[in-house]
């Protein structure tokens, strides 16, 4: 059981919705087995009744191997099954007719109960299936009706009153167009939380680009005029030098001036991109993860903290925020952030880490990973430490402690939940 709980827990959450829908459906070939096969051996003679569960057998394995292929055709993973339904569709119009023929000319305590079981449940079955491999609503209904139709037509040549062919299709029509519902609201709602995840991955993506942008702008704000300075004053020095005029001399010093003024801004636009404002972290990781349907409390205040130790622990807000997204399937995460001891300790949980996954990135060892890597190095340079580790089942805590000694005086962190 441990295997199969890993094995679960590694899936993401598309994965798991599909995973669990593929199942239903083969789910419905042993409900089709234990719901019309098997009652069959209480209404018909051994010989028959052997004969008829065999069929139902076949057309329940048919249509959960159609099922499987359909599924993966939804998905973009294979071609549409076109032969395969055909001979699904196929096999269950044979089955009906074979099962109305040994009605007619068979024998058993209740052999008409039998084959009217067999006979509008295979049909229903196998409409409900079938319904997998198309994708428009008209096709859909057509499909529904047509077995419902084919049914009462079928069942009167063979020996069924008007009424009970009439009774027989509309029974058809019920049960295919409540198998058809049921597949076509399972494949919307695979796809939904496919396009979701793949939402939330482009929403990543576009604020990294975001980022990307603001750091060019202000790049190209800071360089943009400095350059165009220095190169009409490098190109006036030549001239000038040219004409051996001491003028020359003057403009290179300006040339100078400038080009280490622009050194100072672009170490400023650097500065200002790498540091991480803790208290801005901590707001943007409680907003992100309650957008993506994660549950985050956060707790604690940076009020005193010394400038350097909350950049260095807003980067590790940010890493583990941004790997509880990618990684796991977290419902729960908790940022704690006061003082002990003289440290200031800033502990991250989530919920919902794989085996082989976690909240920041790494195996549940916490030993791996480069994000861990960074975060060490960021703390190296004041002074602190970070461990990493599974926490219970299916959680994982990183917890990072930076000592304030020598820095402040007087830095608190209070309790107050923000």
């Amino acid at each position: 059981m441990s295997g199969a709980g890993a094995w679960w827990r590694g899936k993401t959450t598309p994965a798991k919705v599909e995973t669990y829908t593929r199942w239903s459906f083969h789910f419905f070939a042993v409900v089709e087995v234990a719901a019309i096969g098997l009652p069959v051996f209480a209404q018909a003679g051994a010989d028959l009744a052997g004969w008829m569960t065999a069929m139902v057998v076949g057309h329940a394995l048919l249509c959960a191997v159609t099922a499987s292929r359909a599924l993966d055709w939804t998905r973009g993973r294979r071609d549409q099954p076109v032969r395969l339904l055909w001979a699904l569709g196929t096999a269950t119009y044979a089955i009906a007719v074979v099962v109305l023929v040994l009605r007619k000319h068979g024998s058993g305590p209740d052999l008409d109960a039998a084959a009217g079981t067999v006979f509008t449940g295979v049909l229903a079955f196998g409409a409900g299936t079938m319904t997998l491999g198309v994708r428009n609503r008209r096709r859909v209904l057509s499909l529904v009706a047509g077995f419902a139709c084919g049914a009462g037509a079928v069942s009167f040549p063979l020996g069924y009153p008007a009424p009970t062919a009439l009774v027989t299709a509309f029974v058809v029509f019920l049960g295919s167009a409540f198998l058809a519902f049921t597949a076509i609201f399972s494949v919307w709602l695979l796809n939904a939380v496919y396009e979701l995840d793949e939402a939330r991955e482009t929403r990543a993506r576009l604020a990294v680009a975001e980022e990307r942008l603001r750091f060019g702008r202000d790049l190209h704000d800071v360089l943009g005029r400095n350059l165009a300075v220095i190169a009409l004053k490098s190109e006036l020095a030549v001239q000038l030098a040219r004409r051996e005029r001491p003028e020359a001399v003057e403009q290179m010093i300006e040339v100078q001036r400038i080009a280490q003024e622009s050194q100072r801004e672009v170490r400023d636009v650097v500065r200002g991109y790498r540091d991480a404002d803790l208290r801005s972290e901590l707001a943007g990781a409680r907003g992100v993860l309650t957008a993506a349907g994660i549950s985050c409390e956060v707790t604690g205040d940076t009020g005193g903290l010394p400038a350097e130790v909350q950049s260095a622990l807003g980067w590790v807000v940010r890493e583990a925020t941004t790997n509880v997204l990618r990684h796991g399937d977290a419902g729960r995460c908790s940022v704690g952030l006061k003082v002990r001891e003289g440290c200031v300790v800033l502990t991250v949980e989530n919920d919902g880490v794989a085996v082989r996954g976690s909240g920041t990135g790494q195996d549940r060892s916490g030993s791996g990973g480069s994000g861990l890597a960074g975060l060490r190095e960021r703390l190296a340079v004041v002074d602190g430490t970070l461990e990493a580790g599974p926490v219970g089942a299916d959680g994982f805590r990183v917890v990072a402690s930076v000592p304030l000694s020598g820095r402040t005086a007087d830095a608190s962190v209070s309790g107050v939940t923000s």
